[in-house]
C-alpha cells in the first residue's frame, strides 16, 4: 500500500499551484501600449512624430485656454483686460449663452418649456433605445409628441389633445380593418384620423384659456433649440417613411413601385439647400389661398423628404443583404405580407442597415444648420447674424464657432456610440 500510494504521490497532481499574476509587459496599459503604439518600429515612429504634433498644438492652444476671460461685456473690455496677451475671450458665451441656445426672440421667462421638453425627451427615448427600460415609460413615448408641441409653442391643450385623440382613433380604425388587407386598414386609419381631426379643430377653435400656456410664434423660435427640433423631429419622420419608400420600391405593383422610384431619385438628384428654398419660397403656392403654413413646417416637410429618400435606399440595401429563404421561411408558415415584413423580414433589414441609418441620421442633424440660409436663426444663424453683427462683439470667431463645434460634437457623438452599442446587442454580423 505504501508503494501505491508514493507512486501516486509522485505521477498525480491533486492540487493545484496558485495562479500568477502576468507579466507587466502583458497586462494592462503597457500591454495596451506595446499592442496599439508601439507594434514595430514603423507603428513607433507614427506614434513619436503623432506625440510631436499634439504637444505642439497643446503648447500653442493652451495660453489661449488659460487667460481667458469670462467676466467682460465686450470684446473691446476683453482686449483691454489681457492687455496684448494671448487669450480668448469667453464672455461672449456668458453674455449671449441664452441667444446661442434659444434664440433672441423666444421669451426668457419661459426658458423654461423647452428644457423641460429636452428632459422629457430623453425619458422617453429610454424605453426606445434601450431595451432593459421599463416598458411603463412608453406611454411618456406614446404622449410626447404632444406635450413637446404644447409647451414649446405654448397655446390652448386642446389642440395637440385632439391630435392625440385622432392618431388613437386612426389606430383602433386600423388594427379593426387589418385583418381584411393592410392597405384597406391604413386607409381605414387615415379617413378616421382625419375626421377626429377636423371635427376636433373646431371644438378647439372655440376654447382657448383651457390650460393655455403663453402662444409662442414659430419665427422667435431660434438657437440651438431650432436644430434640435428640426433634427428630432425629421429624423424620426424620415424612418418610417424611408422604409415604405423601400418597401414600396420593391413593391410588384407598378405605380406604386414607379412613384418610389421617381421620388427617390429626384430627392437624390437635388441638394438640400435647394430644397430648402423652395420651402421658403415655393411650396406655399400648393397650398390654398388663406392657408398660413408655418415656415418650420414647410422646412420639416423638405427636411423629412429628403432624408426619407436616403433612409429608403439604405433600407433597400438591407433587405437585398438578407438571403432569398428568410421570404420562402415566412410563405411556409402561412402569413401574408404585412405579417411577414413586419415579423421576420423587416427586423433583420433593419439590424444589417443600423451604420447606413446612423450615418444619414447624423449627416442630417448636422445640415439642420442649412436653415441659417433662409434667415432662420439657429444656432450658426445666430453666430452669423445678431451677436457678430452687434457693436460689442464683432471679431470674436473662435470662440462661438468653437462653442457650436462642441454642441454638434456632443450629439452626433453620443448618435454614434448608441449605434455601435446596438450593433454589439444585436450582433449584426450574423456570426
Amino acid at each position: 500500500m505504501s508503494d501505491t500510494h508514493a507512486e501516486s504521490v509522485a505521477y498525480v497532481r491533486d492540487t493545484m499551484l496558485p495562479q500568477q499574476p502576468p507579466p507587466a509587459s502583458e497586462a494592462g496599459a503597457v500591454k495596451w501600449m506595446r499592442e496599439n503604439l508601439f507594434s514595430g518600429w514603423f507603428n513607433t515612429l507614427l506614434t513619436l512624430v503623432s506625440l510631436y504634433f499634439i504637444y505642439q498644438i497643446v503648447t500653442g492652444a493652451w495660453p489661449w485656454f488659460a487667460n481667458g476671460i469670462w467676466t467682460a461685456s465686450s470684446l473691446a473690455e476683453c482686449r483691454e483686460i489681457l492687455g496684448g496677451q494671448t487669450g480668448a475671450c469667453f464672455s461672449v458665451l456668458t453674455e449671449r449663452w441664452n441667444q446661442l441656445l434659444f434664440g433672441f426672440q423666444y421669451p426668457s421667462d419661459q426658458y423654461w418649456r423647452p428644457v423641460t421638453a429636452f428632459v422629457l425627451l430623453i425619458v422617453a427615448l429610454a424605453p426606445v433605445l434601450y431595451p432593459k427600460a421599463p416598458r411603463q415609460l412608453l406611454v411618456v413615448t406614446a404622449l410626447y409628441p404632444f406635450v413637446a408641441f404644447w409647451l414649446i409653442w405654448g397655446g390652448t391643450l386642446l389642440a395637440p389633445l385632439v391630435a392625440l385623440i385622432g392618431v388613437a382613433g386612426g389606430y383602433v380604425a386600423f388594427k379593426l380593418v387589418e385583418h381584411q388587407s393592410f392597405a384597406m386598414g391604413a386607409f381605414a386609419g387615415l379617413v378616421a384620423a382625419l375626421v377626429i381631426w377636423v371635427l376636433g379643430g373646431f371644438v378647439s377653435g372655440s376654447a382657448e384659456n383651457v390650460l393655455a400656456l403663453q402662444p409662442v410664434p414659430s419665427r422667435d423660435l431660434g438657437g440651438f433649440m431650432l436644430n434640435m427640433i428640426l433634427g428630432t423631429v425629421c429624423v424620426s419622420l424620415s424612418l418610417p417613411i424611408g422604409i415604405l419608400l423601400a418597401l414600396g420600391r420593391q413593391s410588384s405593383m407598378p405605380i406604386i413601385k414607379w412613384i418610389c422610384v421617381i421620388f427617390i431619385e429626384f430627392i437624390r438628384g437635388v441638394p438640400l439647400i435647394t430644397l430648402l428654398f423652395v420651402a421658403n419660397v415655393v411650396l406655399a403656392y400648393f397650398f390654398p389661398p388663406d392657408a398660413n403654413i408655418d415656415l418650420v413646417l414647410r422646412v420639416i416637410i423638405m427636411i423629412t423628404m429628403f432624408a426619407s429618400a436616403y433612409i429608403a435606399e439604405v433600407i433597400r440595401g438591407g433587405l437585398a443583404a438578407l438571403p432569398r429563404g428568410q421570404y420562402e421561411a415566412a410563405d411556409s408558415l402561412g402569413l401574408d405580407y404585412a405579417q411577414a415584413t413586419r415579423l421576420i423580414i423587416m427586423p433583420q433589414a433593419l439590424k444589417i442597415s443600423i451604420p447606413g441609418i446612423v450615418n444619414v441620421a447624423v449627416g442630417l442633424f448636422k445640415d439642420t444648420t442649412l436653415v441659417s440660409v433662409i434667415s432662420m436663426f439657429d444656432l450658426v444663424g445666430m453666430i452669423r447674424g445678431p451677436i457678430l453683427a452687434s457693436t460689442e462683439w464683432n471679431g470674436v470667431y473662435w470662440e462661438l464657432w468653437g462653442f457650436a463645434v462642441l454642441l454638434f460634437f456632443i450629439v452626433c457623438f453620443s448618435i454614434s456610440k448608441y449605434s455601435q452599442w446596438l450593433e454589439r446587442q444585436l450582433a449584426t454580423d450574423h456570426r
